[in-house]
């Protein structure tokens, strides 16, 4: 079974934060939530393994549970 790699796991996180940033710049709100769900569904694709996304939910769903506390 594989796990859901939570370790950190990108060359340059900075990189990539401010491409995730600068992909929603100059959006409306409505067109930054169709592109998240856009790419989230892309990246469930890649993943394919229903198992670790199971996984990621929990733990997305936990976090956000921790959040609005």
């Amino acid at each position: 079974m594989t796990r859901l790699m939570t370790n950190p796991n990108i060359a340059r996180p900075d990189d990539i934060y401010e491409r995730l940033i600068d992909l929603h710049a100059d959006r409306s709100p409505e067109e930054s939530l169709r592109i998240n769900a856009r790419l989230i569904l892309l990246l469930i694709n890649h993943v394919g393994d229903p198992e670790v996304l199971q996984e990621a939910f929990a733990i997305a769903a936990a976090t956000n549970q921790g959040a609005n506390r």
